[in-house]
């Protein structure tokens, strides 16, 4: 039986934080094929990839892509810093084929579940409460000008693999972990939890040789239980103030295995909406 389990008091995580201490601390007693899918924030958090837009100077061709979207233009330059290439665009909207290889919205980077004031969790000394966001819901300010994103993890397969590494030194288990992301989709409206990161679960099952129910042999059947699975934990995870960014799995119906995120991504030369 697959079960899916939130892991409990999962305190805000901050820069240098030991993920793996925490897992740990707040799961049940770990076996041999669980796996433990993280939400991207707490991911980048940890590897400190926030960033005041204070320190972020646009170039020319942010200020000229920021005018035509109607985007922060300093955002606007990180969109472009973290982007191999600039997809489609209206006003409000981006959408980039990522450094990673994968197509998402605005480079993936995010304000939402971010402390306005990183270091501490207190606001500074004279600083009240968050102004309302600006044009666009891109950013949010507080009243003494700190204006802070938060960007992807720079290479999430590796985080998943030190991540994983370390926790199956600590149990002695074999182990899998996934990164997820909140994407939304060419065919269908909405956002869904998908993989952005893994190790030791396998991205994509070929079943292309298999038979079904009356024998014929299927020929074209791959299925994406990487992406399966973190749309489920991403259902259990929620997406507003749940708190809930680790979940625990169990009885994963395949067996573990390496894989890269490479697996997953479609070539730009098959992707019939590039």
């Amino acid at each position: 039986m697959l079960t899916l389990t939130p892991l409990p008091n999962i305190p805000l995580i901050e820069k240098n934080d030991d993920l793996a201490e925490i897992i740990l601390k707040n799961s049940p007693k770990i076996q041999d094929g669980d796996i433990f899918v993280l939400a991207q924030k707490i991911i980048s958090k940890a590897e400190g990839r926030l960033v005041n837009l204070a320190d972020v100077k646009p170039s020319s061709r942010a200020l000229q892509l920021a005018t035509a979207t109607e985007k922060d233009a300093r955002l606007v330059e990180l969109i472009l810093q973290e982007s191999a290439e600039i997809v489609r665009t209206r006003p409000g909207l981006i959408v980039v084929e990522h450094k990673l290889g994968f197509i998402c919205a605005n480079a993936g980077i995010d304000r939402s579940n971010i402390n306005p004031y990183p270091h501490p969790n207190l606001p500074p000394k004279g600083e009240g409460i968050n102004s309302p966001p600006r044009r666009g819901g891109d950013v949010r300010r507080t009243e003494g000008g700190h204006e802070y994103v938060l960007l992807l993890p720079k290479n999430p397969d590796k985080s998943a693999k030190k991540l994983r590494d370390a926790l199956q030194k600590r149990t002695g288990k074999k182990l899998g972990i996934l990164i997820i992301d909140s994407h939304g989709r060419a065919w269908r409206e909405g956002i869904v939890g998908i993989t952005i990161g893994l190790a030791g679960v396998p991205g994509v099952v070929d079943k292309r040789g298999d038979t079904d129910l009356f024998g014929q042999e299927l020929k074209v059947t791959q299925i994406g239980v990487a992406d399966e699975l973190a749309a489920a934990a991403s259902l259990m995870m929620g997406q507003t103030n749940e708190g809930k960014p680790i979940v625990h799995v169990r009885g994963f119906p395949y067996p573990l295995r390496e894989s890269k995120l490479e697996e997953l991504l479609r070539s730009k030369e098959k992707d019939l909406f590039r």
